[in-house]
């Protein structure tokens, strides 16, 4: 059995401001996603992206993933507790951020780039989605560090303890998540992109394949106590994943549906 070391939030102190380790893990993913699309680009020099586009690109996926991350958290889970203290939305320092939430800030973010570059936005997310899992890996590795998110009791060996809980052992969840949605998703994708695919073949694969995942890692993590769970005992982040795996599908048999001659 293994014990949480239950780290410090916080990972240093600059004077009166308080660095917390969750927020230097988005800094870590927003990086990650910088240097891998700078390489694609330096190794698919015959594309339409160049750095200037990436790193626009990058400025609107940061304002998209913060605001839809934190107002699909109201909307999802708590809307009833903001909407009777609806200045508590910007208290963020609280914590409180939905991944489907800022996956479809993400998108609209991104319809909005390809509109200002004049590109097709499928063309846009299929160059994005192979970079999105290693902000998600980094994004699964704040939550352990935190010792948040934490999963179901559990027999196996390698089930950890979270004293800031319980004394009961633990699936710890973030940590599938992390490999899972974060390495196993970065690396299904990055090789699927590799090579030139249908149009809309590559987004259709990263919503295929990450609501697969979280749907099943789901079945290890313990659900929101303030919701518990839903209707046919799935938890609020299947049924938001659902939806991503019909449209996964739906867009891939769209990207490869017959086409005349």
């Amino acid at each position: 059995m293994l014990v949480h070391p239950q780290f410090d939030p916080v990972a240093l102190h600059l004077g009166p401001l308080a660095v917390r380790w969750y927020g230097l893990m988005y800094l870590l993913g927003f990086t990650l996603i910088w240097i891998a699309g700078r390489h694609r680009i330096k190794t698919h020099p015959g594309g339409v992206w160049t750095a200037k586009d990436l790193d626009d690109a990058m400025f609107y996926g940061i304002l998209g993933t913060i605001v839809g991350g934190r107002l699909g958290y109201v909307a999802f889970y708590k809307l009833a507790d903001y909407a009777a203290e609806p200045w508590r939305m910007l208290y963020v320092w609280e914590g409180g951020m939905s991944f489907h939430g800022g996956f479809l800030g993400v998108v609209i973010a991104m319809a909005l780039f390809a509109r200002s570059r004049r590109q097709d936005w499928l063309a846009v997310t299929d160059f994005i989605a192979p970079l999105v899992p290693l902000a998600l890996a980094a994004g699964r590795l704040g939550n352990f560090i935190n010792a948040e998110l934490w999963g179901r009791p559990a027999g196996v060996p390698w089930a950890m303890v979270f004293p800031n809980v319980d004394n009961v052992p633990r699936h710890p969840s973030q940590l599938y998540e992390f490999a899972l949605e974060g390495v196993v998703l970065f690396a299904a994708l990055w090789w699927f992109s590799a090579r030139a695919r249908a149009l809309g073949a590559v987004s259709g694969l990263f919503l295929l394949g990450y609501g697969v995942l979280r749907f099943g890692v789901e079945f290890t993590r313990e659900p929101d106590s303030f919701l518990g769970l839903l209707a046919g005992g799935f938890s609020m982040g299947q049924w938001l994943s659902a939806p991503m795996v019909l449209a996964g599908v739906a867009l891939m048999l769209w990207a490869y549906r017959p086409r005349r001659a």
